[in-house]
This record gives C-alpha cells, structure tokens and sequence, in this order.
C-alpha cells in the first residue's frame, strides 16, 4: 500500500525535474520555438494546476472515498503528462495545447496530495503513522534524481527534437504499471463507517485482522469501553471546514497555515533558483549543474527516511519546531558565509544539503499536521486548503529570489534573501512550539473527534446516567466502589442494557432511554475513538489502559481522563452539533 500510494511523490519530483531540465530546449527553433518566458509559464501552469486540482479532488475524497479518488487522480496525472509529449508544432494554437496539458497533469497531482495524505493516515496504526506519512512525501526526492539522472543519459544519447518528449513520458511510462496496483487497495475504514458503510468497513478490518493473525499476532478483544457510535454524515463542504477551522479549531488553523506557507517559500525559493545560484556566483557550467542537484536532493530524500521515526518516538512538537528551527538558523549562518565569499560550489552545495536534511523532514510534517489535527469528516479538505496556501505563497519566492540574484553582481541582495528565508523558517519552528498538537502515537479521534459522534463508550454513557436519576442529595450505595455512584432504590438498573456480550451501541442506547423516560435527558457525549485494534498486536503494546493505549499508538483507545489533552483549549464542546 505504501509503495502503491506513495509512487506519486516520486513522480511529481520526476515532473518538476524535468520541466526544470528541458527549458531551455523548448526554446530553441526546432522544437517549439519558445521565448524564456514563455518556457518559463510552464513550471507556472503546472503549479497552479495543483493548487487547482488539490481544492477541487479534495472536496471529492471526503465525498466519494480516498480509493476512488487516487485512482482517478492518477490517472488524470497519466493523461495530462503523457498529451503533453504530444505537442508538435508551434504558434498561438499549440502552446495553449502546452499549456493545458500541463495544467491537467498539475491537478492530477495536486488531487494526490489530499486523497493519499487521507488514505496513509486513516490506514495506519498510530505508532507508525508520523513515519510512514513523512517518508511517503519525503519521497518526492526520490523522484528528483529520478529525473536528473534520466534527463543526463537521454540528453547525452537523443536529439534534443526527440529527448524532451521521452522526458515528458516517463512518468507515464513509470507509472501505468501502479494504476493496477491501486485497485486491489482497499477503502479507508474510518470513511466507510462515515458514510453508513459499516458491513464494508468490517469486510476491510476483518481481512487485516486476518493478516495480522496469520503473522502469528494475537489481538487482544476490544473493550466496551472504547467504542463510539457515529451517526451517517452529510456530505461537507469547504463551508463546513471553514467553520470547523474558525470556530472550533482557530488555533490549529493557524499552525498548519503557517507551516505550510514558511516551508512552501523556502523550497520554491531556493530549488528553482539553485543552479541559477551555482552558475552565477560560482561559475559552475550549465551541464555540470546537475550534479550538484543530486547532492542536494540525496539530502532531502536522507532526512524524512533517518528522522522520521523520531516523530512518532520523541514527538511532533519538538521534532517539527526543531527540524523547522535548525534549518532556519542553520541558513542564517550560511548566508554569513555566502556574503563573505568564504564558500565554494562543493561547500554552498555541502551547507545546503545539511540545512535541507532537517528542513525536508520538517515540510513533510506540515502534510502530516495538516490532516491529523482536524476532524475525519474534513480531513481530505484540509489538507488541500492548506497545500493551496502553502503553494500560492511559495510561488513568490522563485521570482523574488531571481530578482535579487540579478546578474551576480551585488551579493548583499541575494544575502539579504536568505536571511529573510531564515526568519520565515524560525517562525514555523515558533508557531509549532506554541501551537503544535501532540498527536503521536494517539488514535486520529483523540487527536480531533469526529463531527458526526453521537455518543461514546457504553460505561461513560452508563455513568452519566446513573448521575442523572440519583436524586439530590441521596446517599451513595454503601458496596459503590470509591469514586462510583449507585442509582437510588427504585431506579432502573441502568447497566442493564450495557452488560457482557451486549453490543455497545445497544447499550448506550438503552442507557439513554432509561435516562429519557424518567425525564434525565439524553446522554451527554464524551471524547472517545473508533476500534481499531491492530496496533495492539505490535510488540511492546501498552496493556489494556485507556491513557496508555493512547500513547502507544492503539487505535481502541479513548483519550485519557488526566486532562492531558493534545490541545485542550481548542477542542470543541460537548454541545456542538453534529454536522
């Protein structure tokens, strides 16, 4: 599943990285004839294509399913890279052909980022989830020297008339195979459930529980007490999210806002100007540049794969504002040596790669913050809304960092730009130290309950009730354990519905009837999550313990009664309705 989702990554960084290489070869006379300008809307195009396609797939993933939605995107992405080597002539005509190809396999990728982000989240267990989210994205630079290295042998072996088509459809070519992949994968449960689908969900976890037990794994039974009952969610729109942000999760709103605009700037800032930089102040030639470019990216693909499981063991607030904080000093110190010409290609290429190996790390993390902070009902949304304003400020920085290399002639300015690329990076390491959610190793629906719960654990619901028909002022039962209210003589039993092998549904359910009929009201909800129990089968699982169960990544747990909250002052109340 990881290998199937995660391809889309490396294709992206293979597009980016092709289009980077054959610019200037799409200006010449025998291909198409291009103005720089004109060859330079292309990377533009396909930008904007992606915001496109993220805002617009990601409405569609929390409606119609994460696994439809990343088959179609893929193959949106296949078809628009792959009419774009079909352009042949030149003129008004075929550059908006151009144009529009590339704008189609921009939305394709864009789609990917929200349906997979949703699908890598929902599907694994919370001890692993930080992980495996960071290498996924972290494989776009995988695909970069993908790229780079393919670039360098069909330039060096194909006239360029034929070299910049086969770029173009290597994507394509690389990834049809895995569109087949895909459709064996199966549906994110938790959507299912969602969406009424409940027989389907438990076909789905059945067949992993079943894999999980032929690896010689015992799964221990789930307890009563960790079960929610969700009520079939209308469909939400970006209306729904903006009012989830806003009025129950302003705080969170911000971090992954700001996350995501601090590393979008700095990366567009300094990937699409890097060999621009190496050329103009280091006097590298064009056809060596790309070496230098594997470095950088070999960086970037080393730091989500070393420091990845970090952010599930140490945690995401200090690992996120740390890799955000390194990298933005780290750069503060390079940008003194840069100004001082203290530097060579081989050393400016060695700081950079330092800086980007925690950096890369950390702009992984925004995606992963983006989805795992915000309720299931939305998740798909906001992860594109998020993408969105990280791309659309990100796109600036190429542009202002050219201007300020300009001929390479005054260092100050470019110096000047690195230091402000320095102070953005520091203020998402500070946003996230402030404002970052502890999610590791939780279960997503304690981490931020679902919009559509309609009552929690069958004993928390029991409680209450029992506390609802006690009369003011009787005395407690003289066998209640310490701590637990016995209901007045007379009362129903109100654990009646809710003993052994009673569904837990049932039991709340009739817990809550016998609170209504003597005039209790209903039951009032508590935080809980969703069963997913496979977690438990890891070596080293935390015993059978509410609180525990939450910091060790199993997914039955509901959070823990200590008031340790993930973000307990911006959660929403009990009385919120349901949407």
């Amino acid at each position: 599943m990881i290998a199937a989702l995660g391809c889309a990554w490396i294709l992206d960084g293979l597009e980016i990285t092709v289009a980077s290489s054959v610019t200037s070869i799409l200006t010449q006379e025998d291909t198409l004839g291009l103005s720089s300008s004109e060859a330079g809307l292309i990377a533009t195009v396909y930008l904007v294509g992606q915001v496109t396609g993220a805002l617009f797939f990601g409405r569609m993933a929390d409606r119609f399913g994460r696994r439809k939605l990343f088959l179609l995107t893929f193959g949106v992405y296949l078809f628009g890279s792959g009419m774009t080597a079909l352009t042949y002539g030149q003129g008004p005509g075929w550059d908006a052909y151009l144009y529009l190809t590339r704008f189609i396999a921009g939305t394709g990728i864009g789609g990917e980022y929200a349906a997979i982000n949703s699908a890598i989240q929902e599907m694994m267990p919370a001890r692993f989830r930080g992980r495996v989210d960071l290498l996924v994205n972290g494989t776009y630079w995988a695909g970069a020297i993908v790229g780079t290295l393919a670039e360098l042998v069909i330039l060096a072996y194909f006239d360029d008339t034929v070299a910049w088509r086969i770029g173009f459809l290597l994507g394509p070519v690389l990834g049809f195979s895995v569109l087949f992949v895909r459709r064996h994968l199966p549906e994110s449960p938790r959507w299912l459930i969602m969406n009424g689908r409940e027989a389907e969900a438990e076909a789905a976890i059945g067949r992993i529980e079943a894999a999980v037990r032929r690896h010689g794994k015992k799964l221990p039974p789930v307890d009563e007490k960790d079960a929610i009952e969700i009520s079939e969610s209308a469909h939400s729109t970006y209306v729904t999210l903006l009012r989830v942000l806003f009025r129950e999760y302003p705080k969170r709103a911000v971090l992954a806002s700001t996350l995501m605009i601090t590393q979008s700037f700095l990366y567009n800032a300094i990937f699409f100007t890097y060999t621009l930089v190496l050329t103009t102040f280091y006097g590298v030639s064009a056809a060596s540049a790309p070496m230098y470019l594997l470095a950088f990216a070999a960086g970037n693909l080393l730091g989500p794969i070393v420091l990845g499981p970090l952010f599930d063991i140490v945690g995401r607030r200090w690992l996120i504002a740390g890799t955000y904080l390194f990298s933005g000093c780290a750069l503060a110190v390079t940008a003194s040596l840069f100004a001082a010409n203290v530097l060579t290609a081989t050393t400016q290429t060695v700081a950079w790669c330092v800086i980007f190996f925690f950096a890369s790390a950390g702009a992984s993390s925004g995606y992963l913050t983006a989805g795992e902070i915000f309720p299931l009902e939305v998740r798909g949304k906001a992860i594109a809304l998020f993408f969105a304003i990280g791309q659309a400020a990100g796109a600036t920085g190429p542009y202002l960092y050219g201007w300020l290399i300009g001929d390479g002639s005054n260092r100050g300015r470019l110096y000047v730009g690195f230091l402000v690329g320095a102070v953005i990076m520091v203020i998402g390491g500070l946003a996230e130290t402030f404002l970052g959610v502890d999610a590791e190793r939780k279960p997503l629906e304690s981490v931020a309950k679902p919009l559509s719960v309609v009552r929690t654990s069958v004993g928390a619901a029991r409680r209450r009730t029992v506390r609802k028909l006690r009369k003011p002022g009787a005395p407690q039962d003289a066998g209640a354990p310490p701590g637990e209210e016995r209901p007045p003589a007379g009362a129903p039993d109100a654990g009646a519905g809710a003993g052994a092998g009673v569904p837990p549904v049932a039991g709340v359910r009739e817990a809550a009837e016998a609170g209504a009929a003597l005039g209790a009201g209903p039951v009032e909800p508590e935080p809980a999550a969703l069963p997913d129990e496979i977690s438990k089968a890891t070596p080293g699982a935390a015993p059978d313990d509410t609180a525990a169960q939450a910091q060790d990544g199993n997914d039955t747990a509901a959070p823990a009664k200590d008031g340790n909250d993930p973000d307990p002052g911006d959660e929403p109340t009990a009385g919120t309705p349901a949407v």
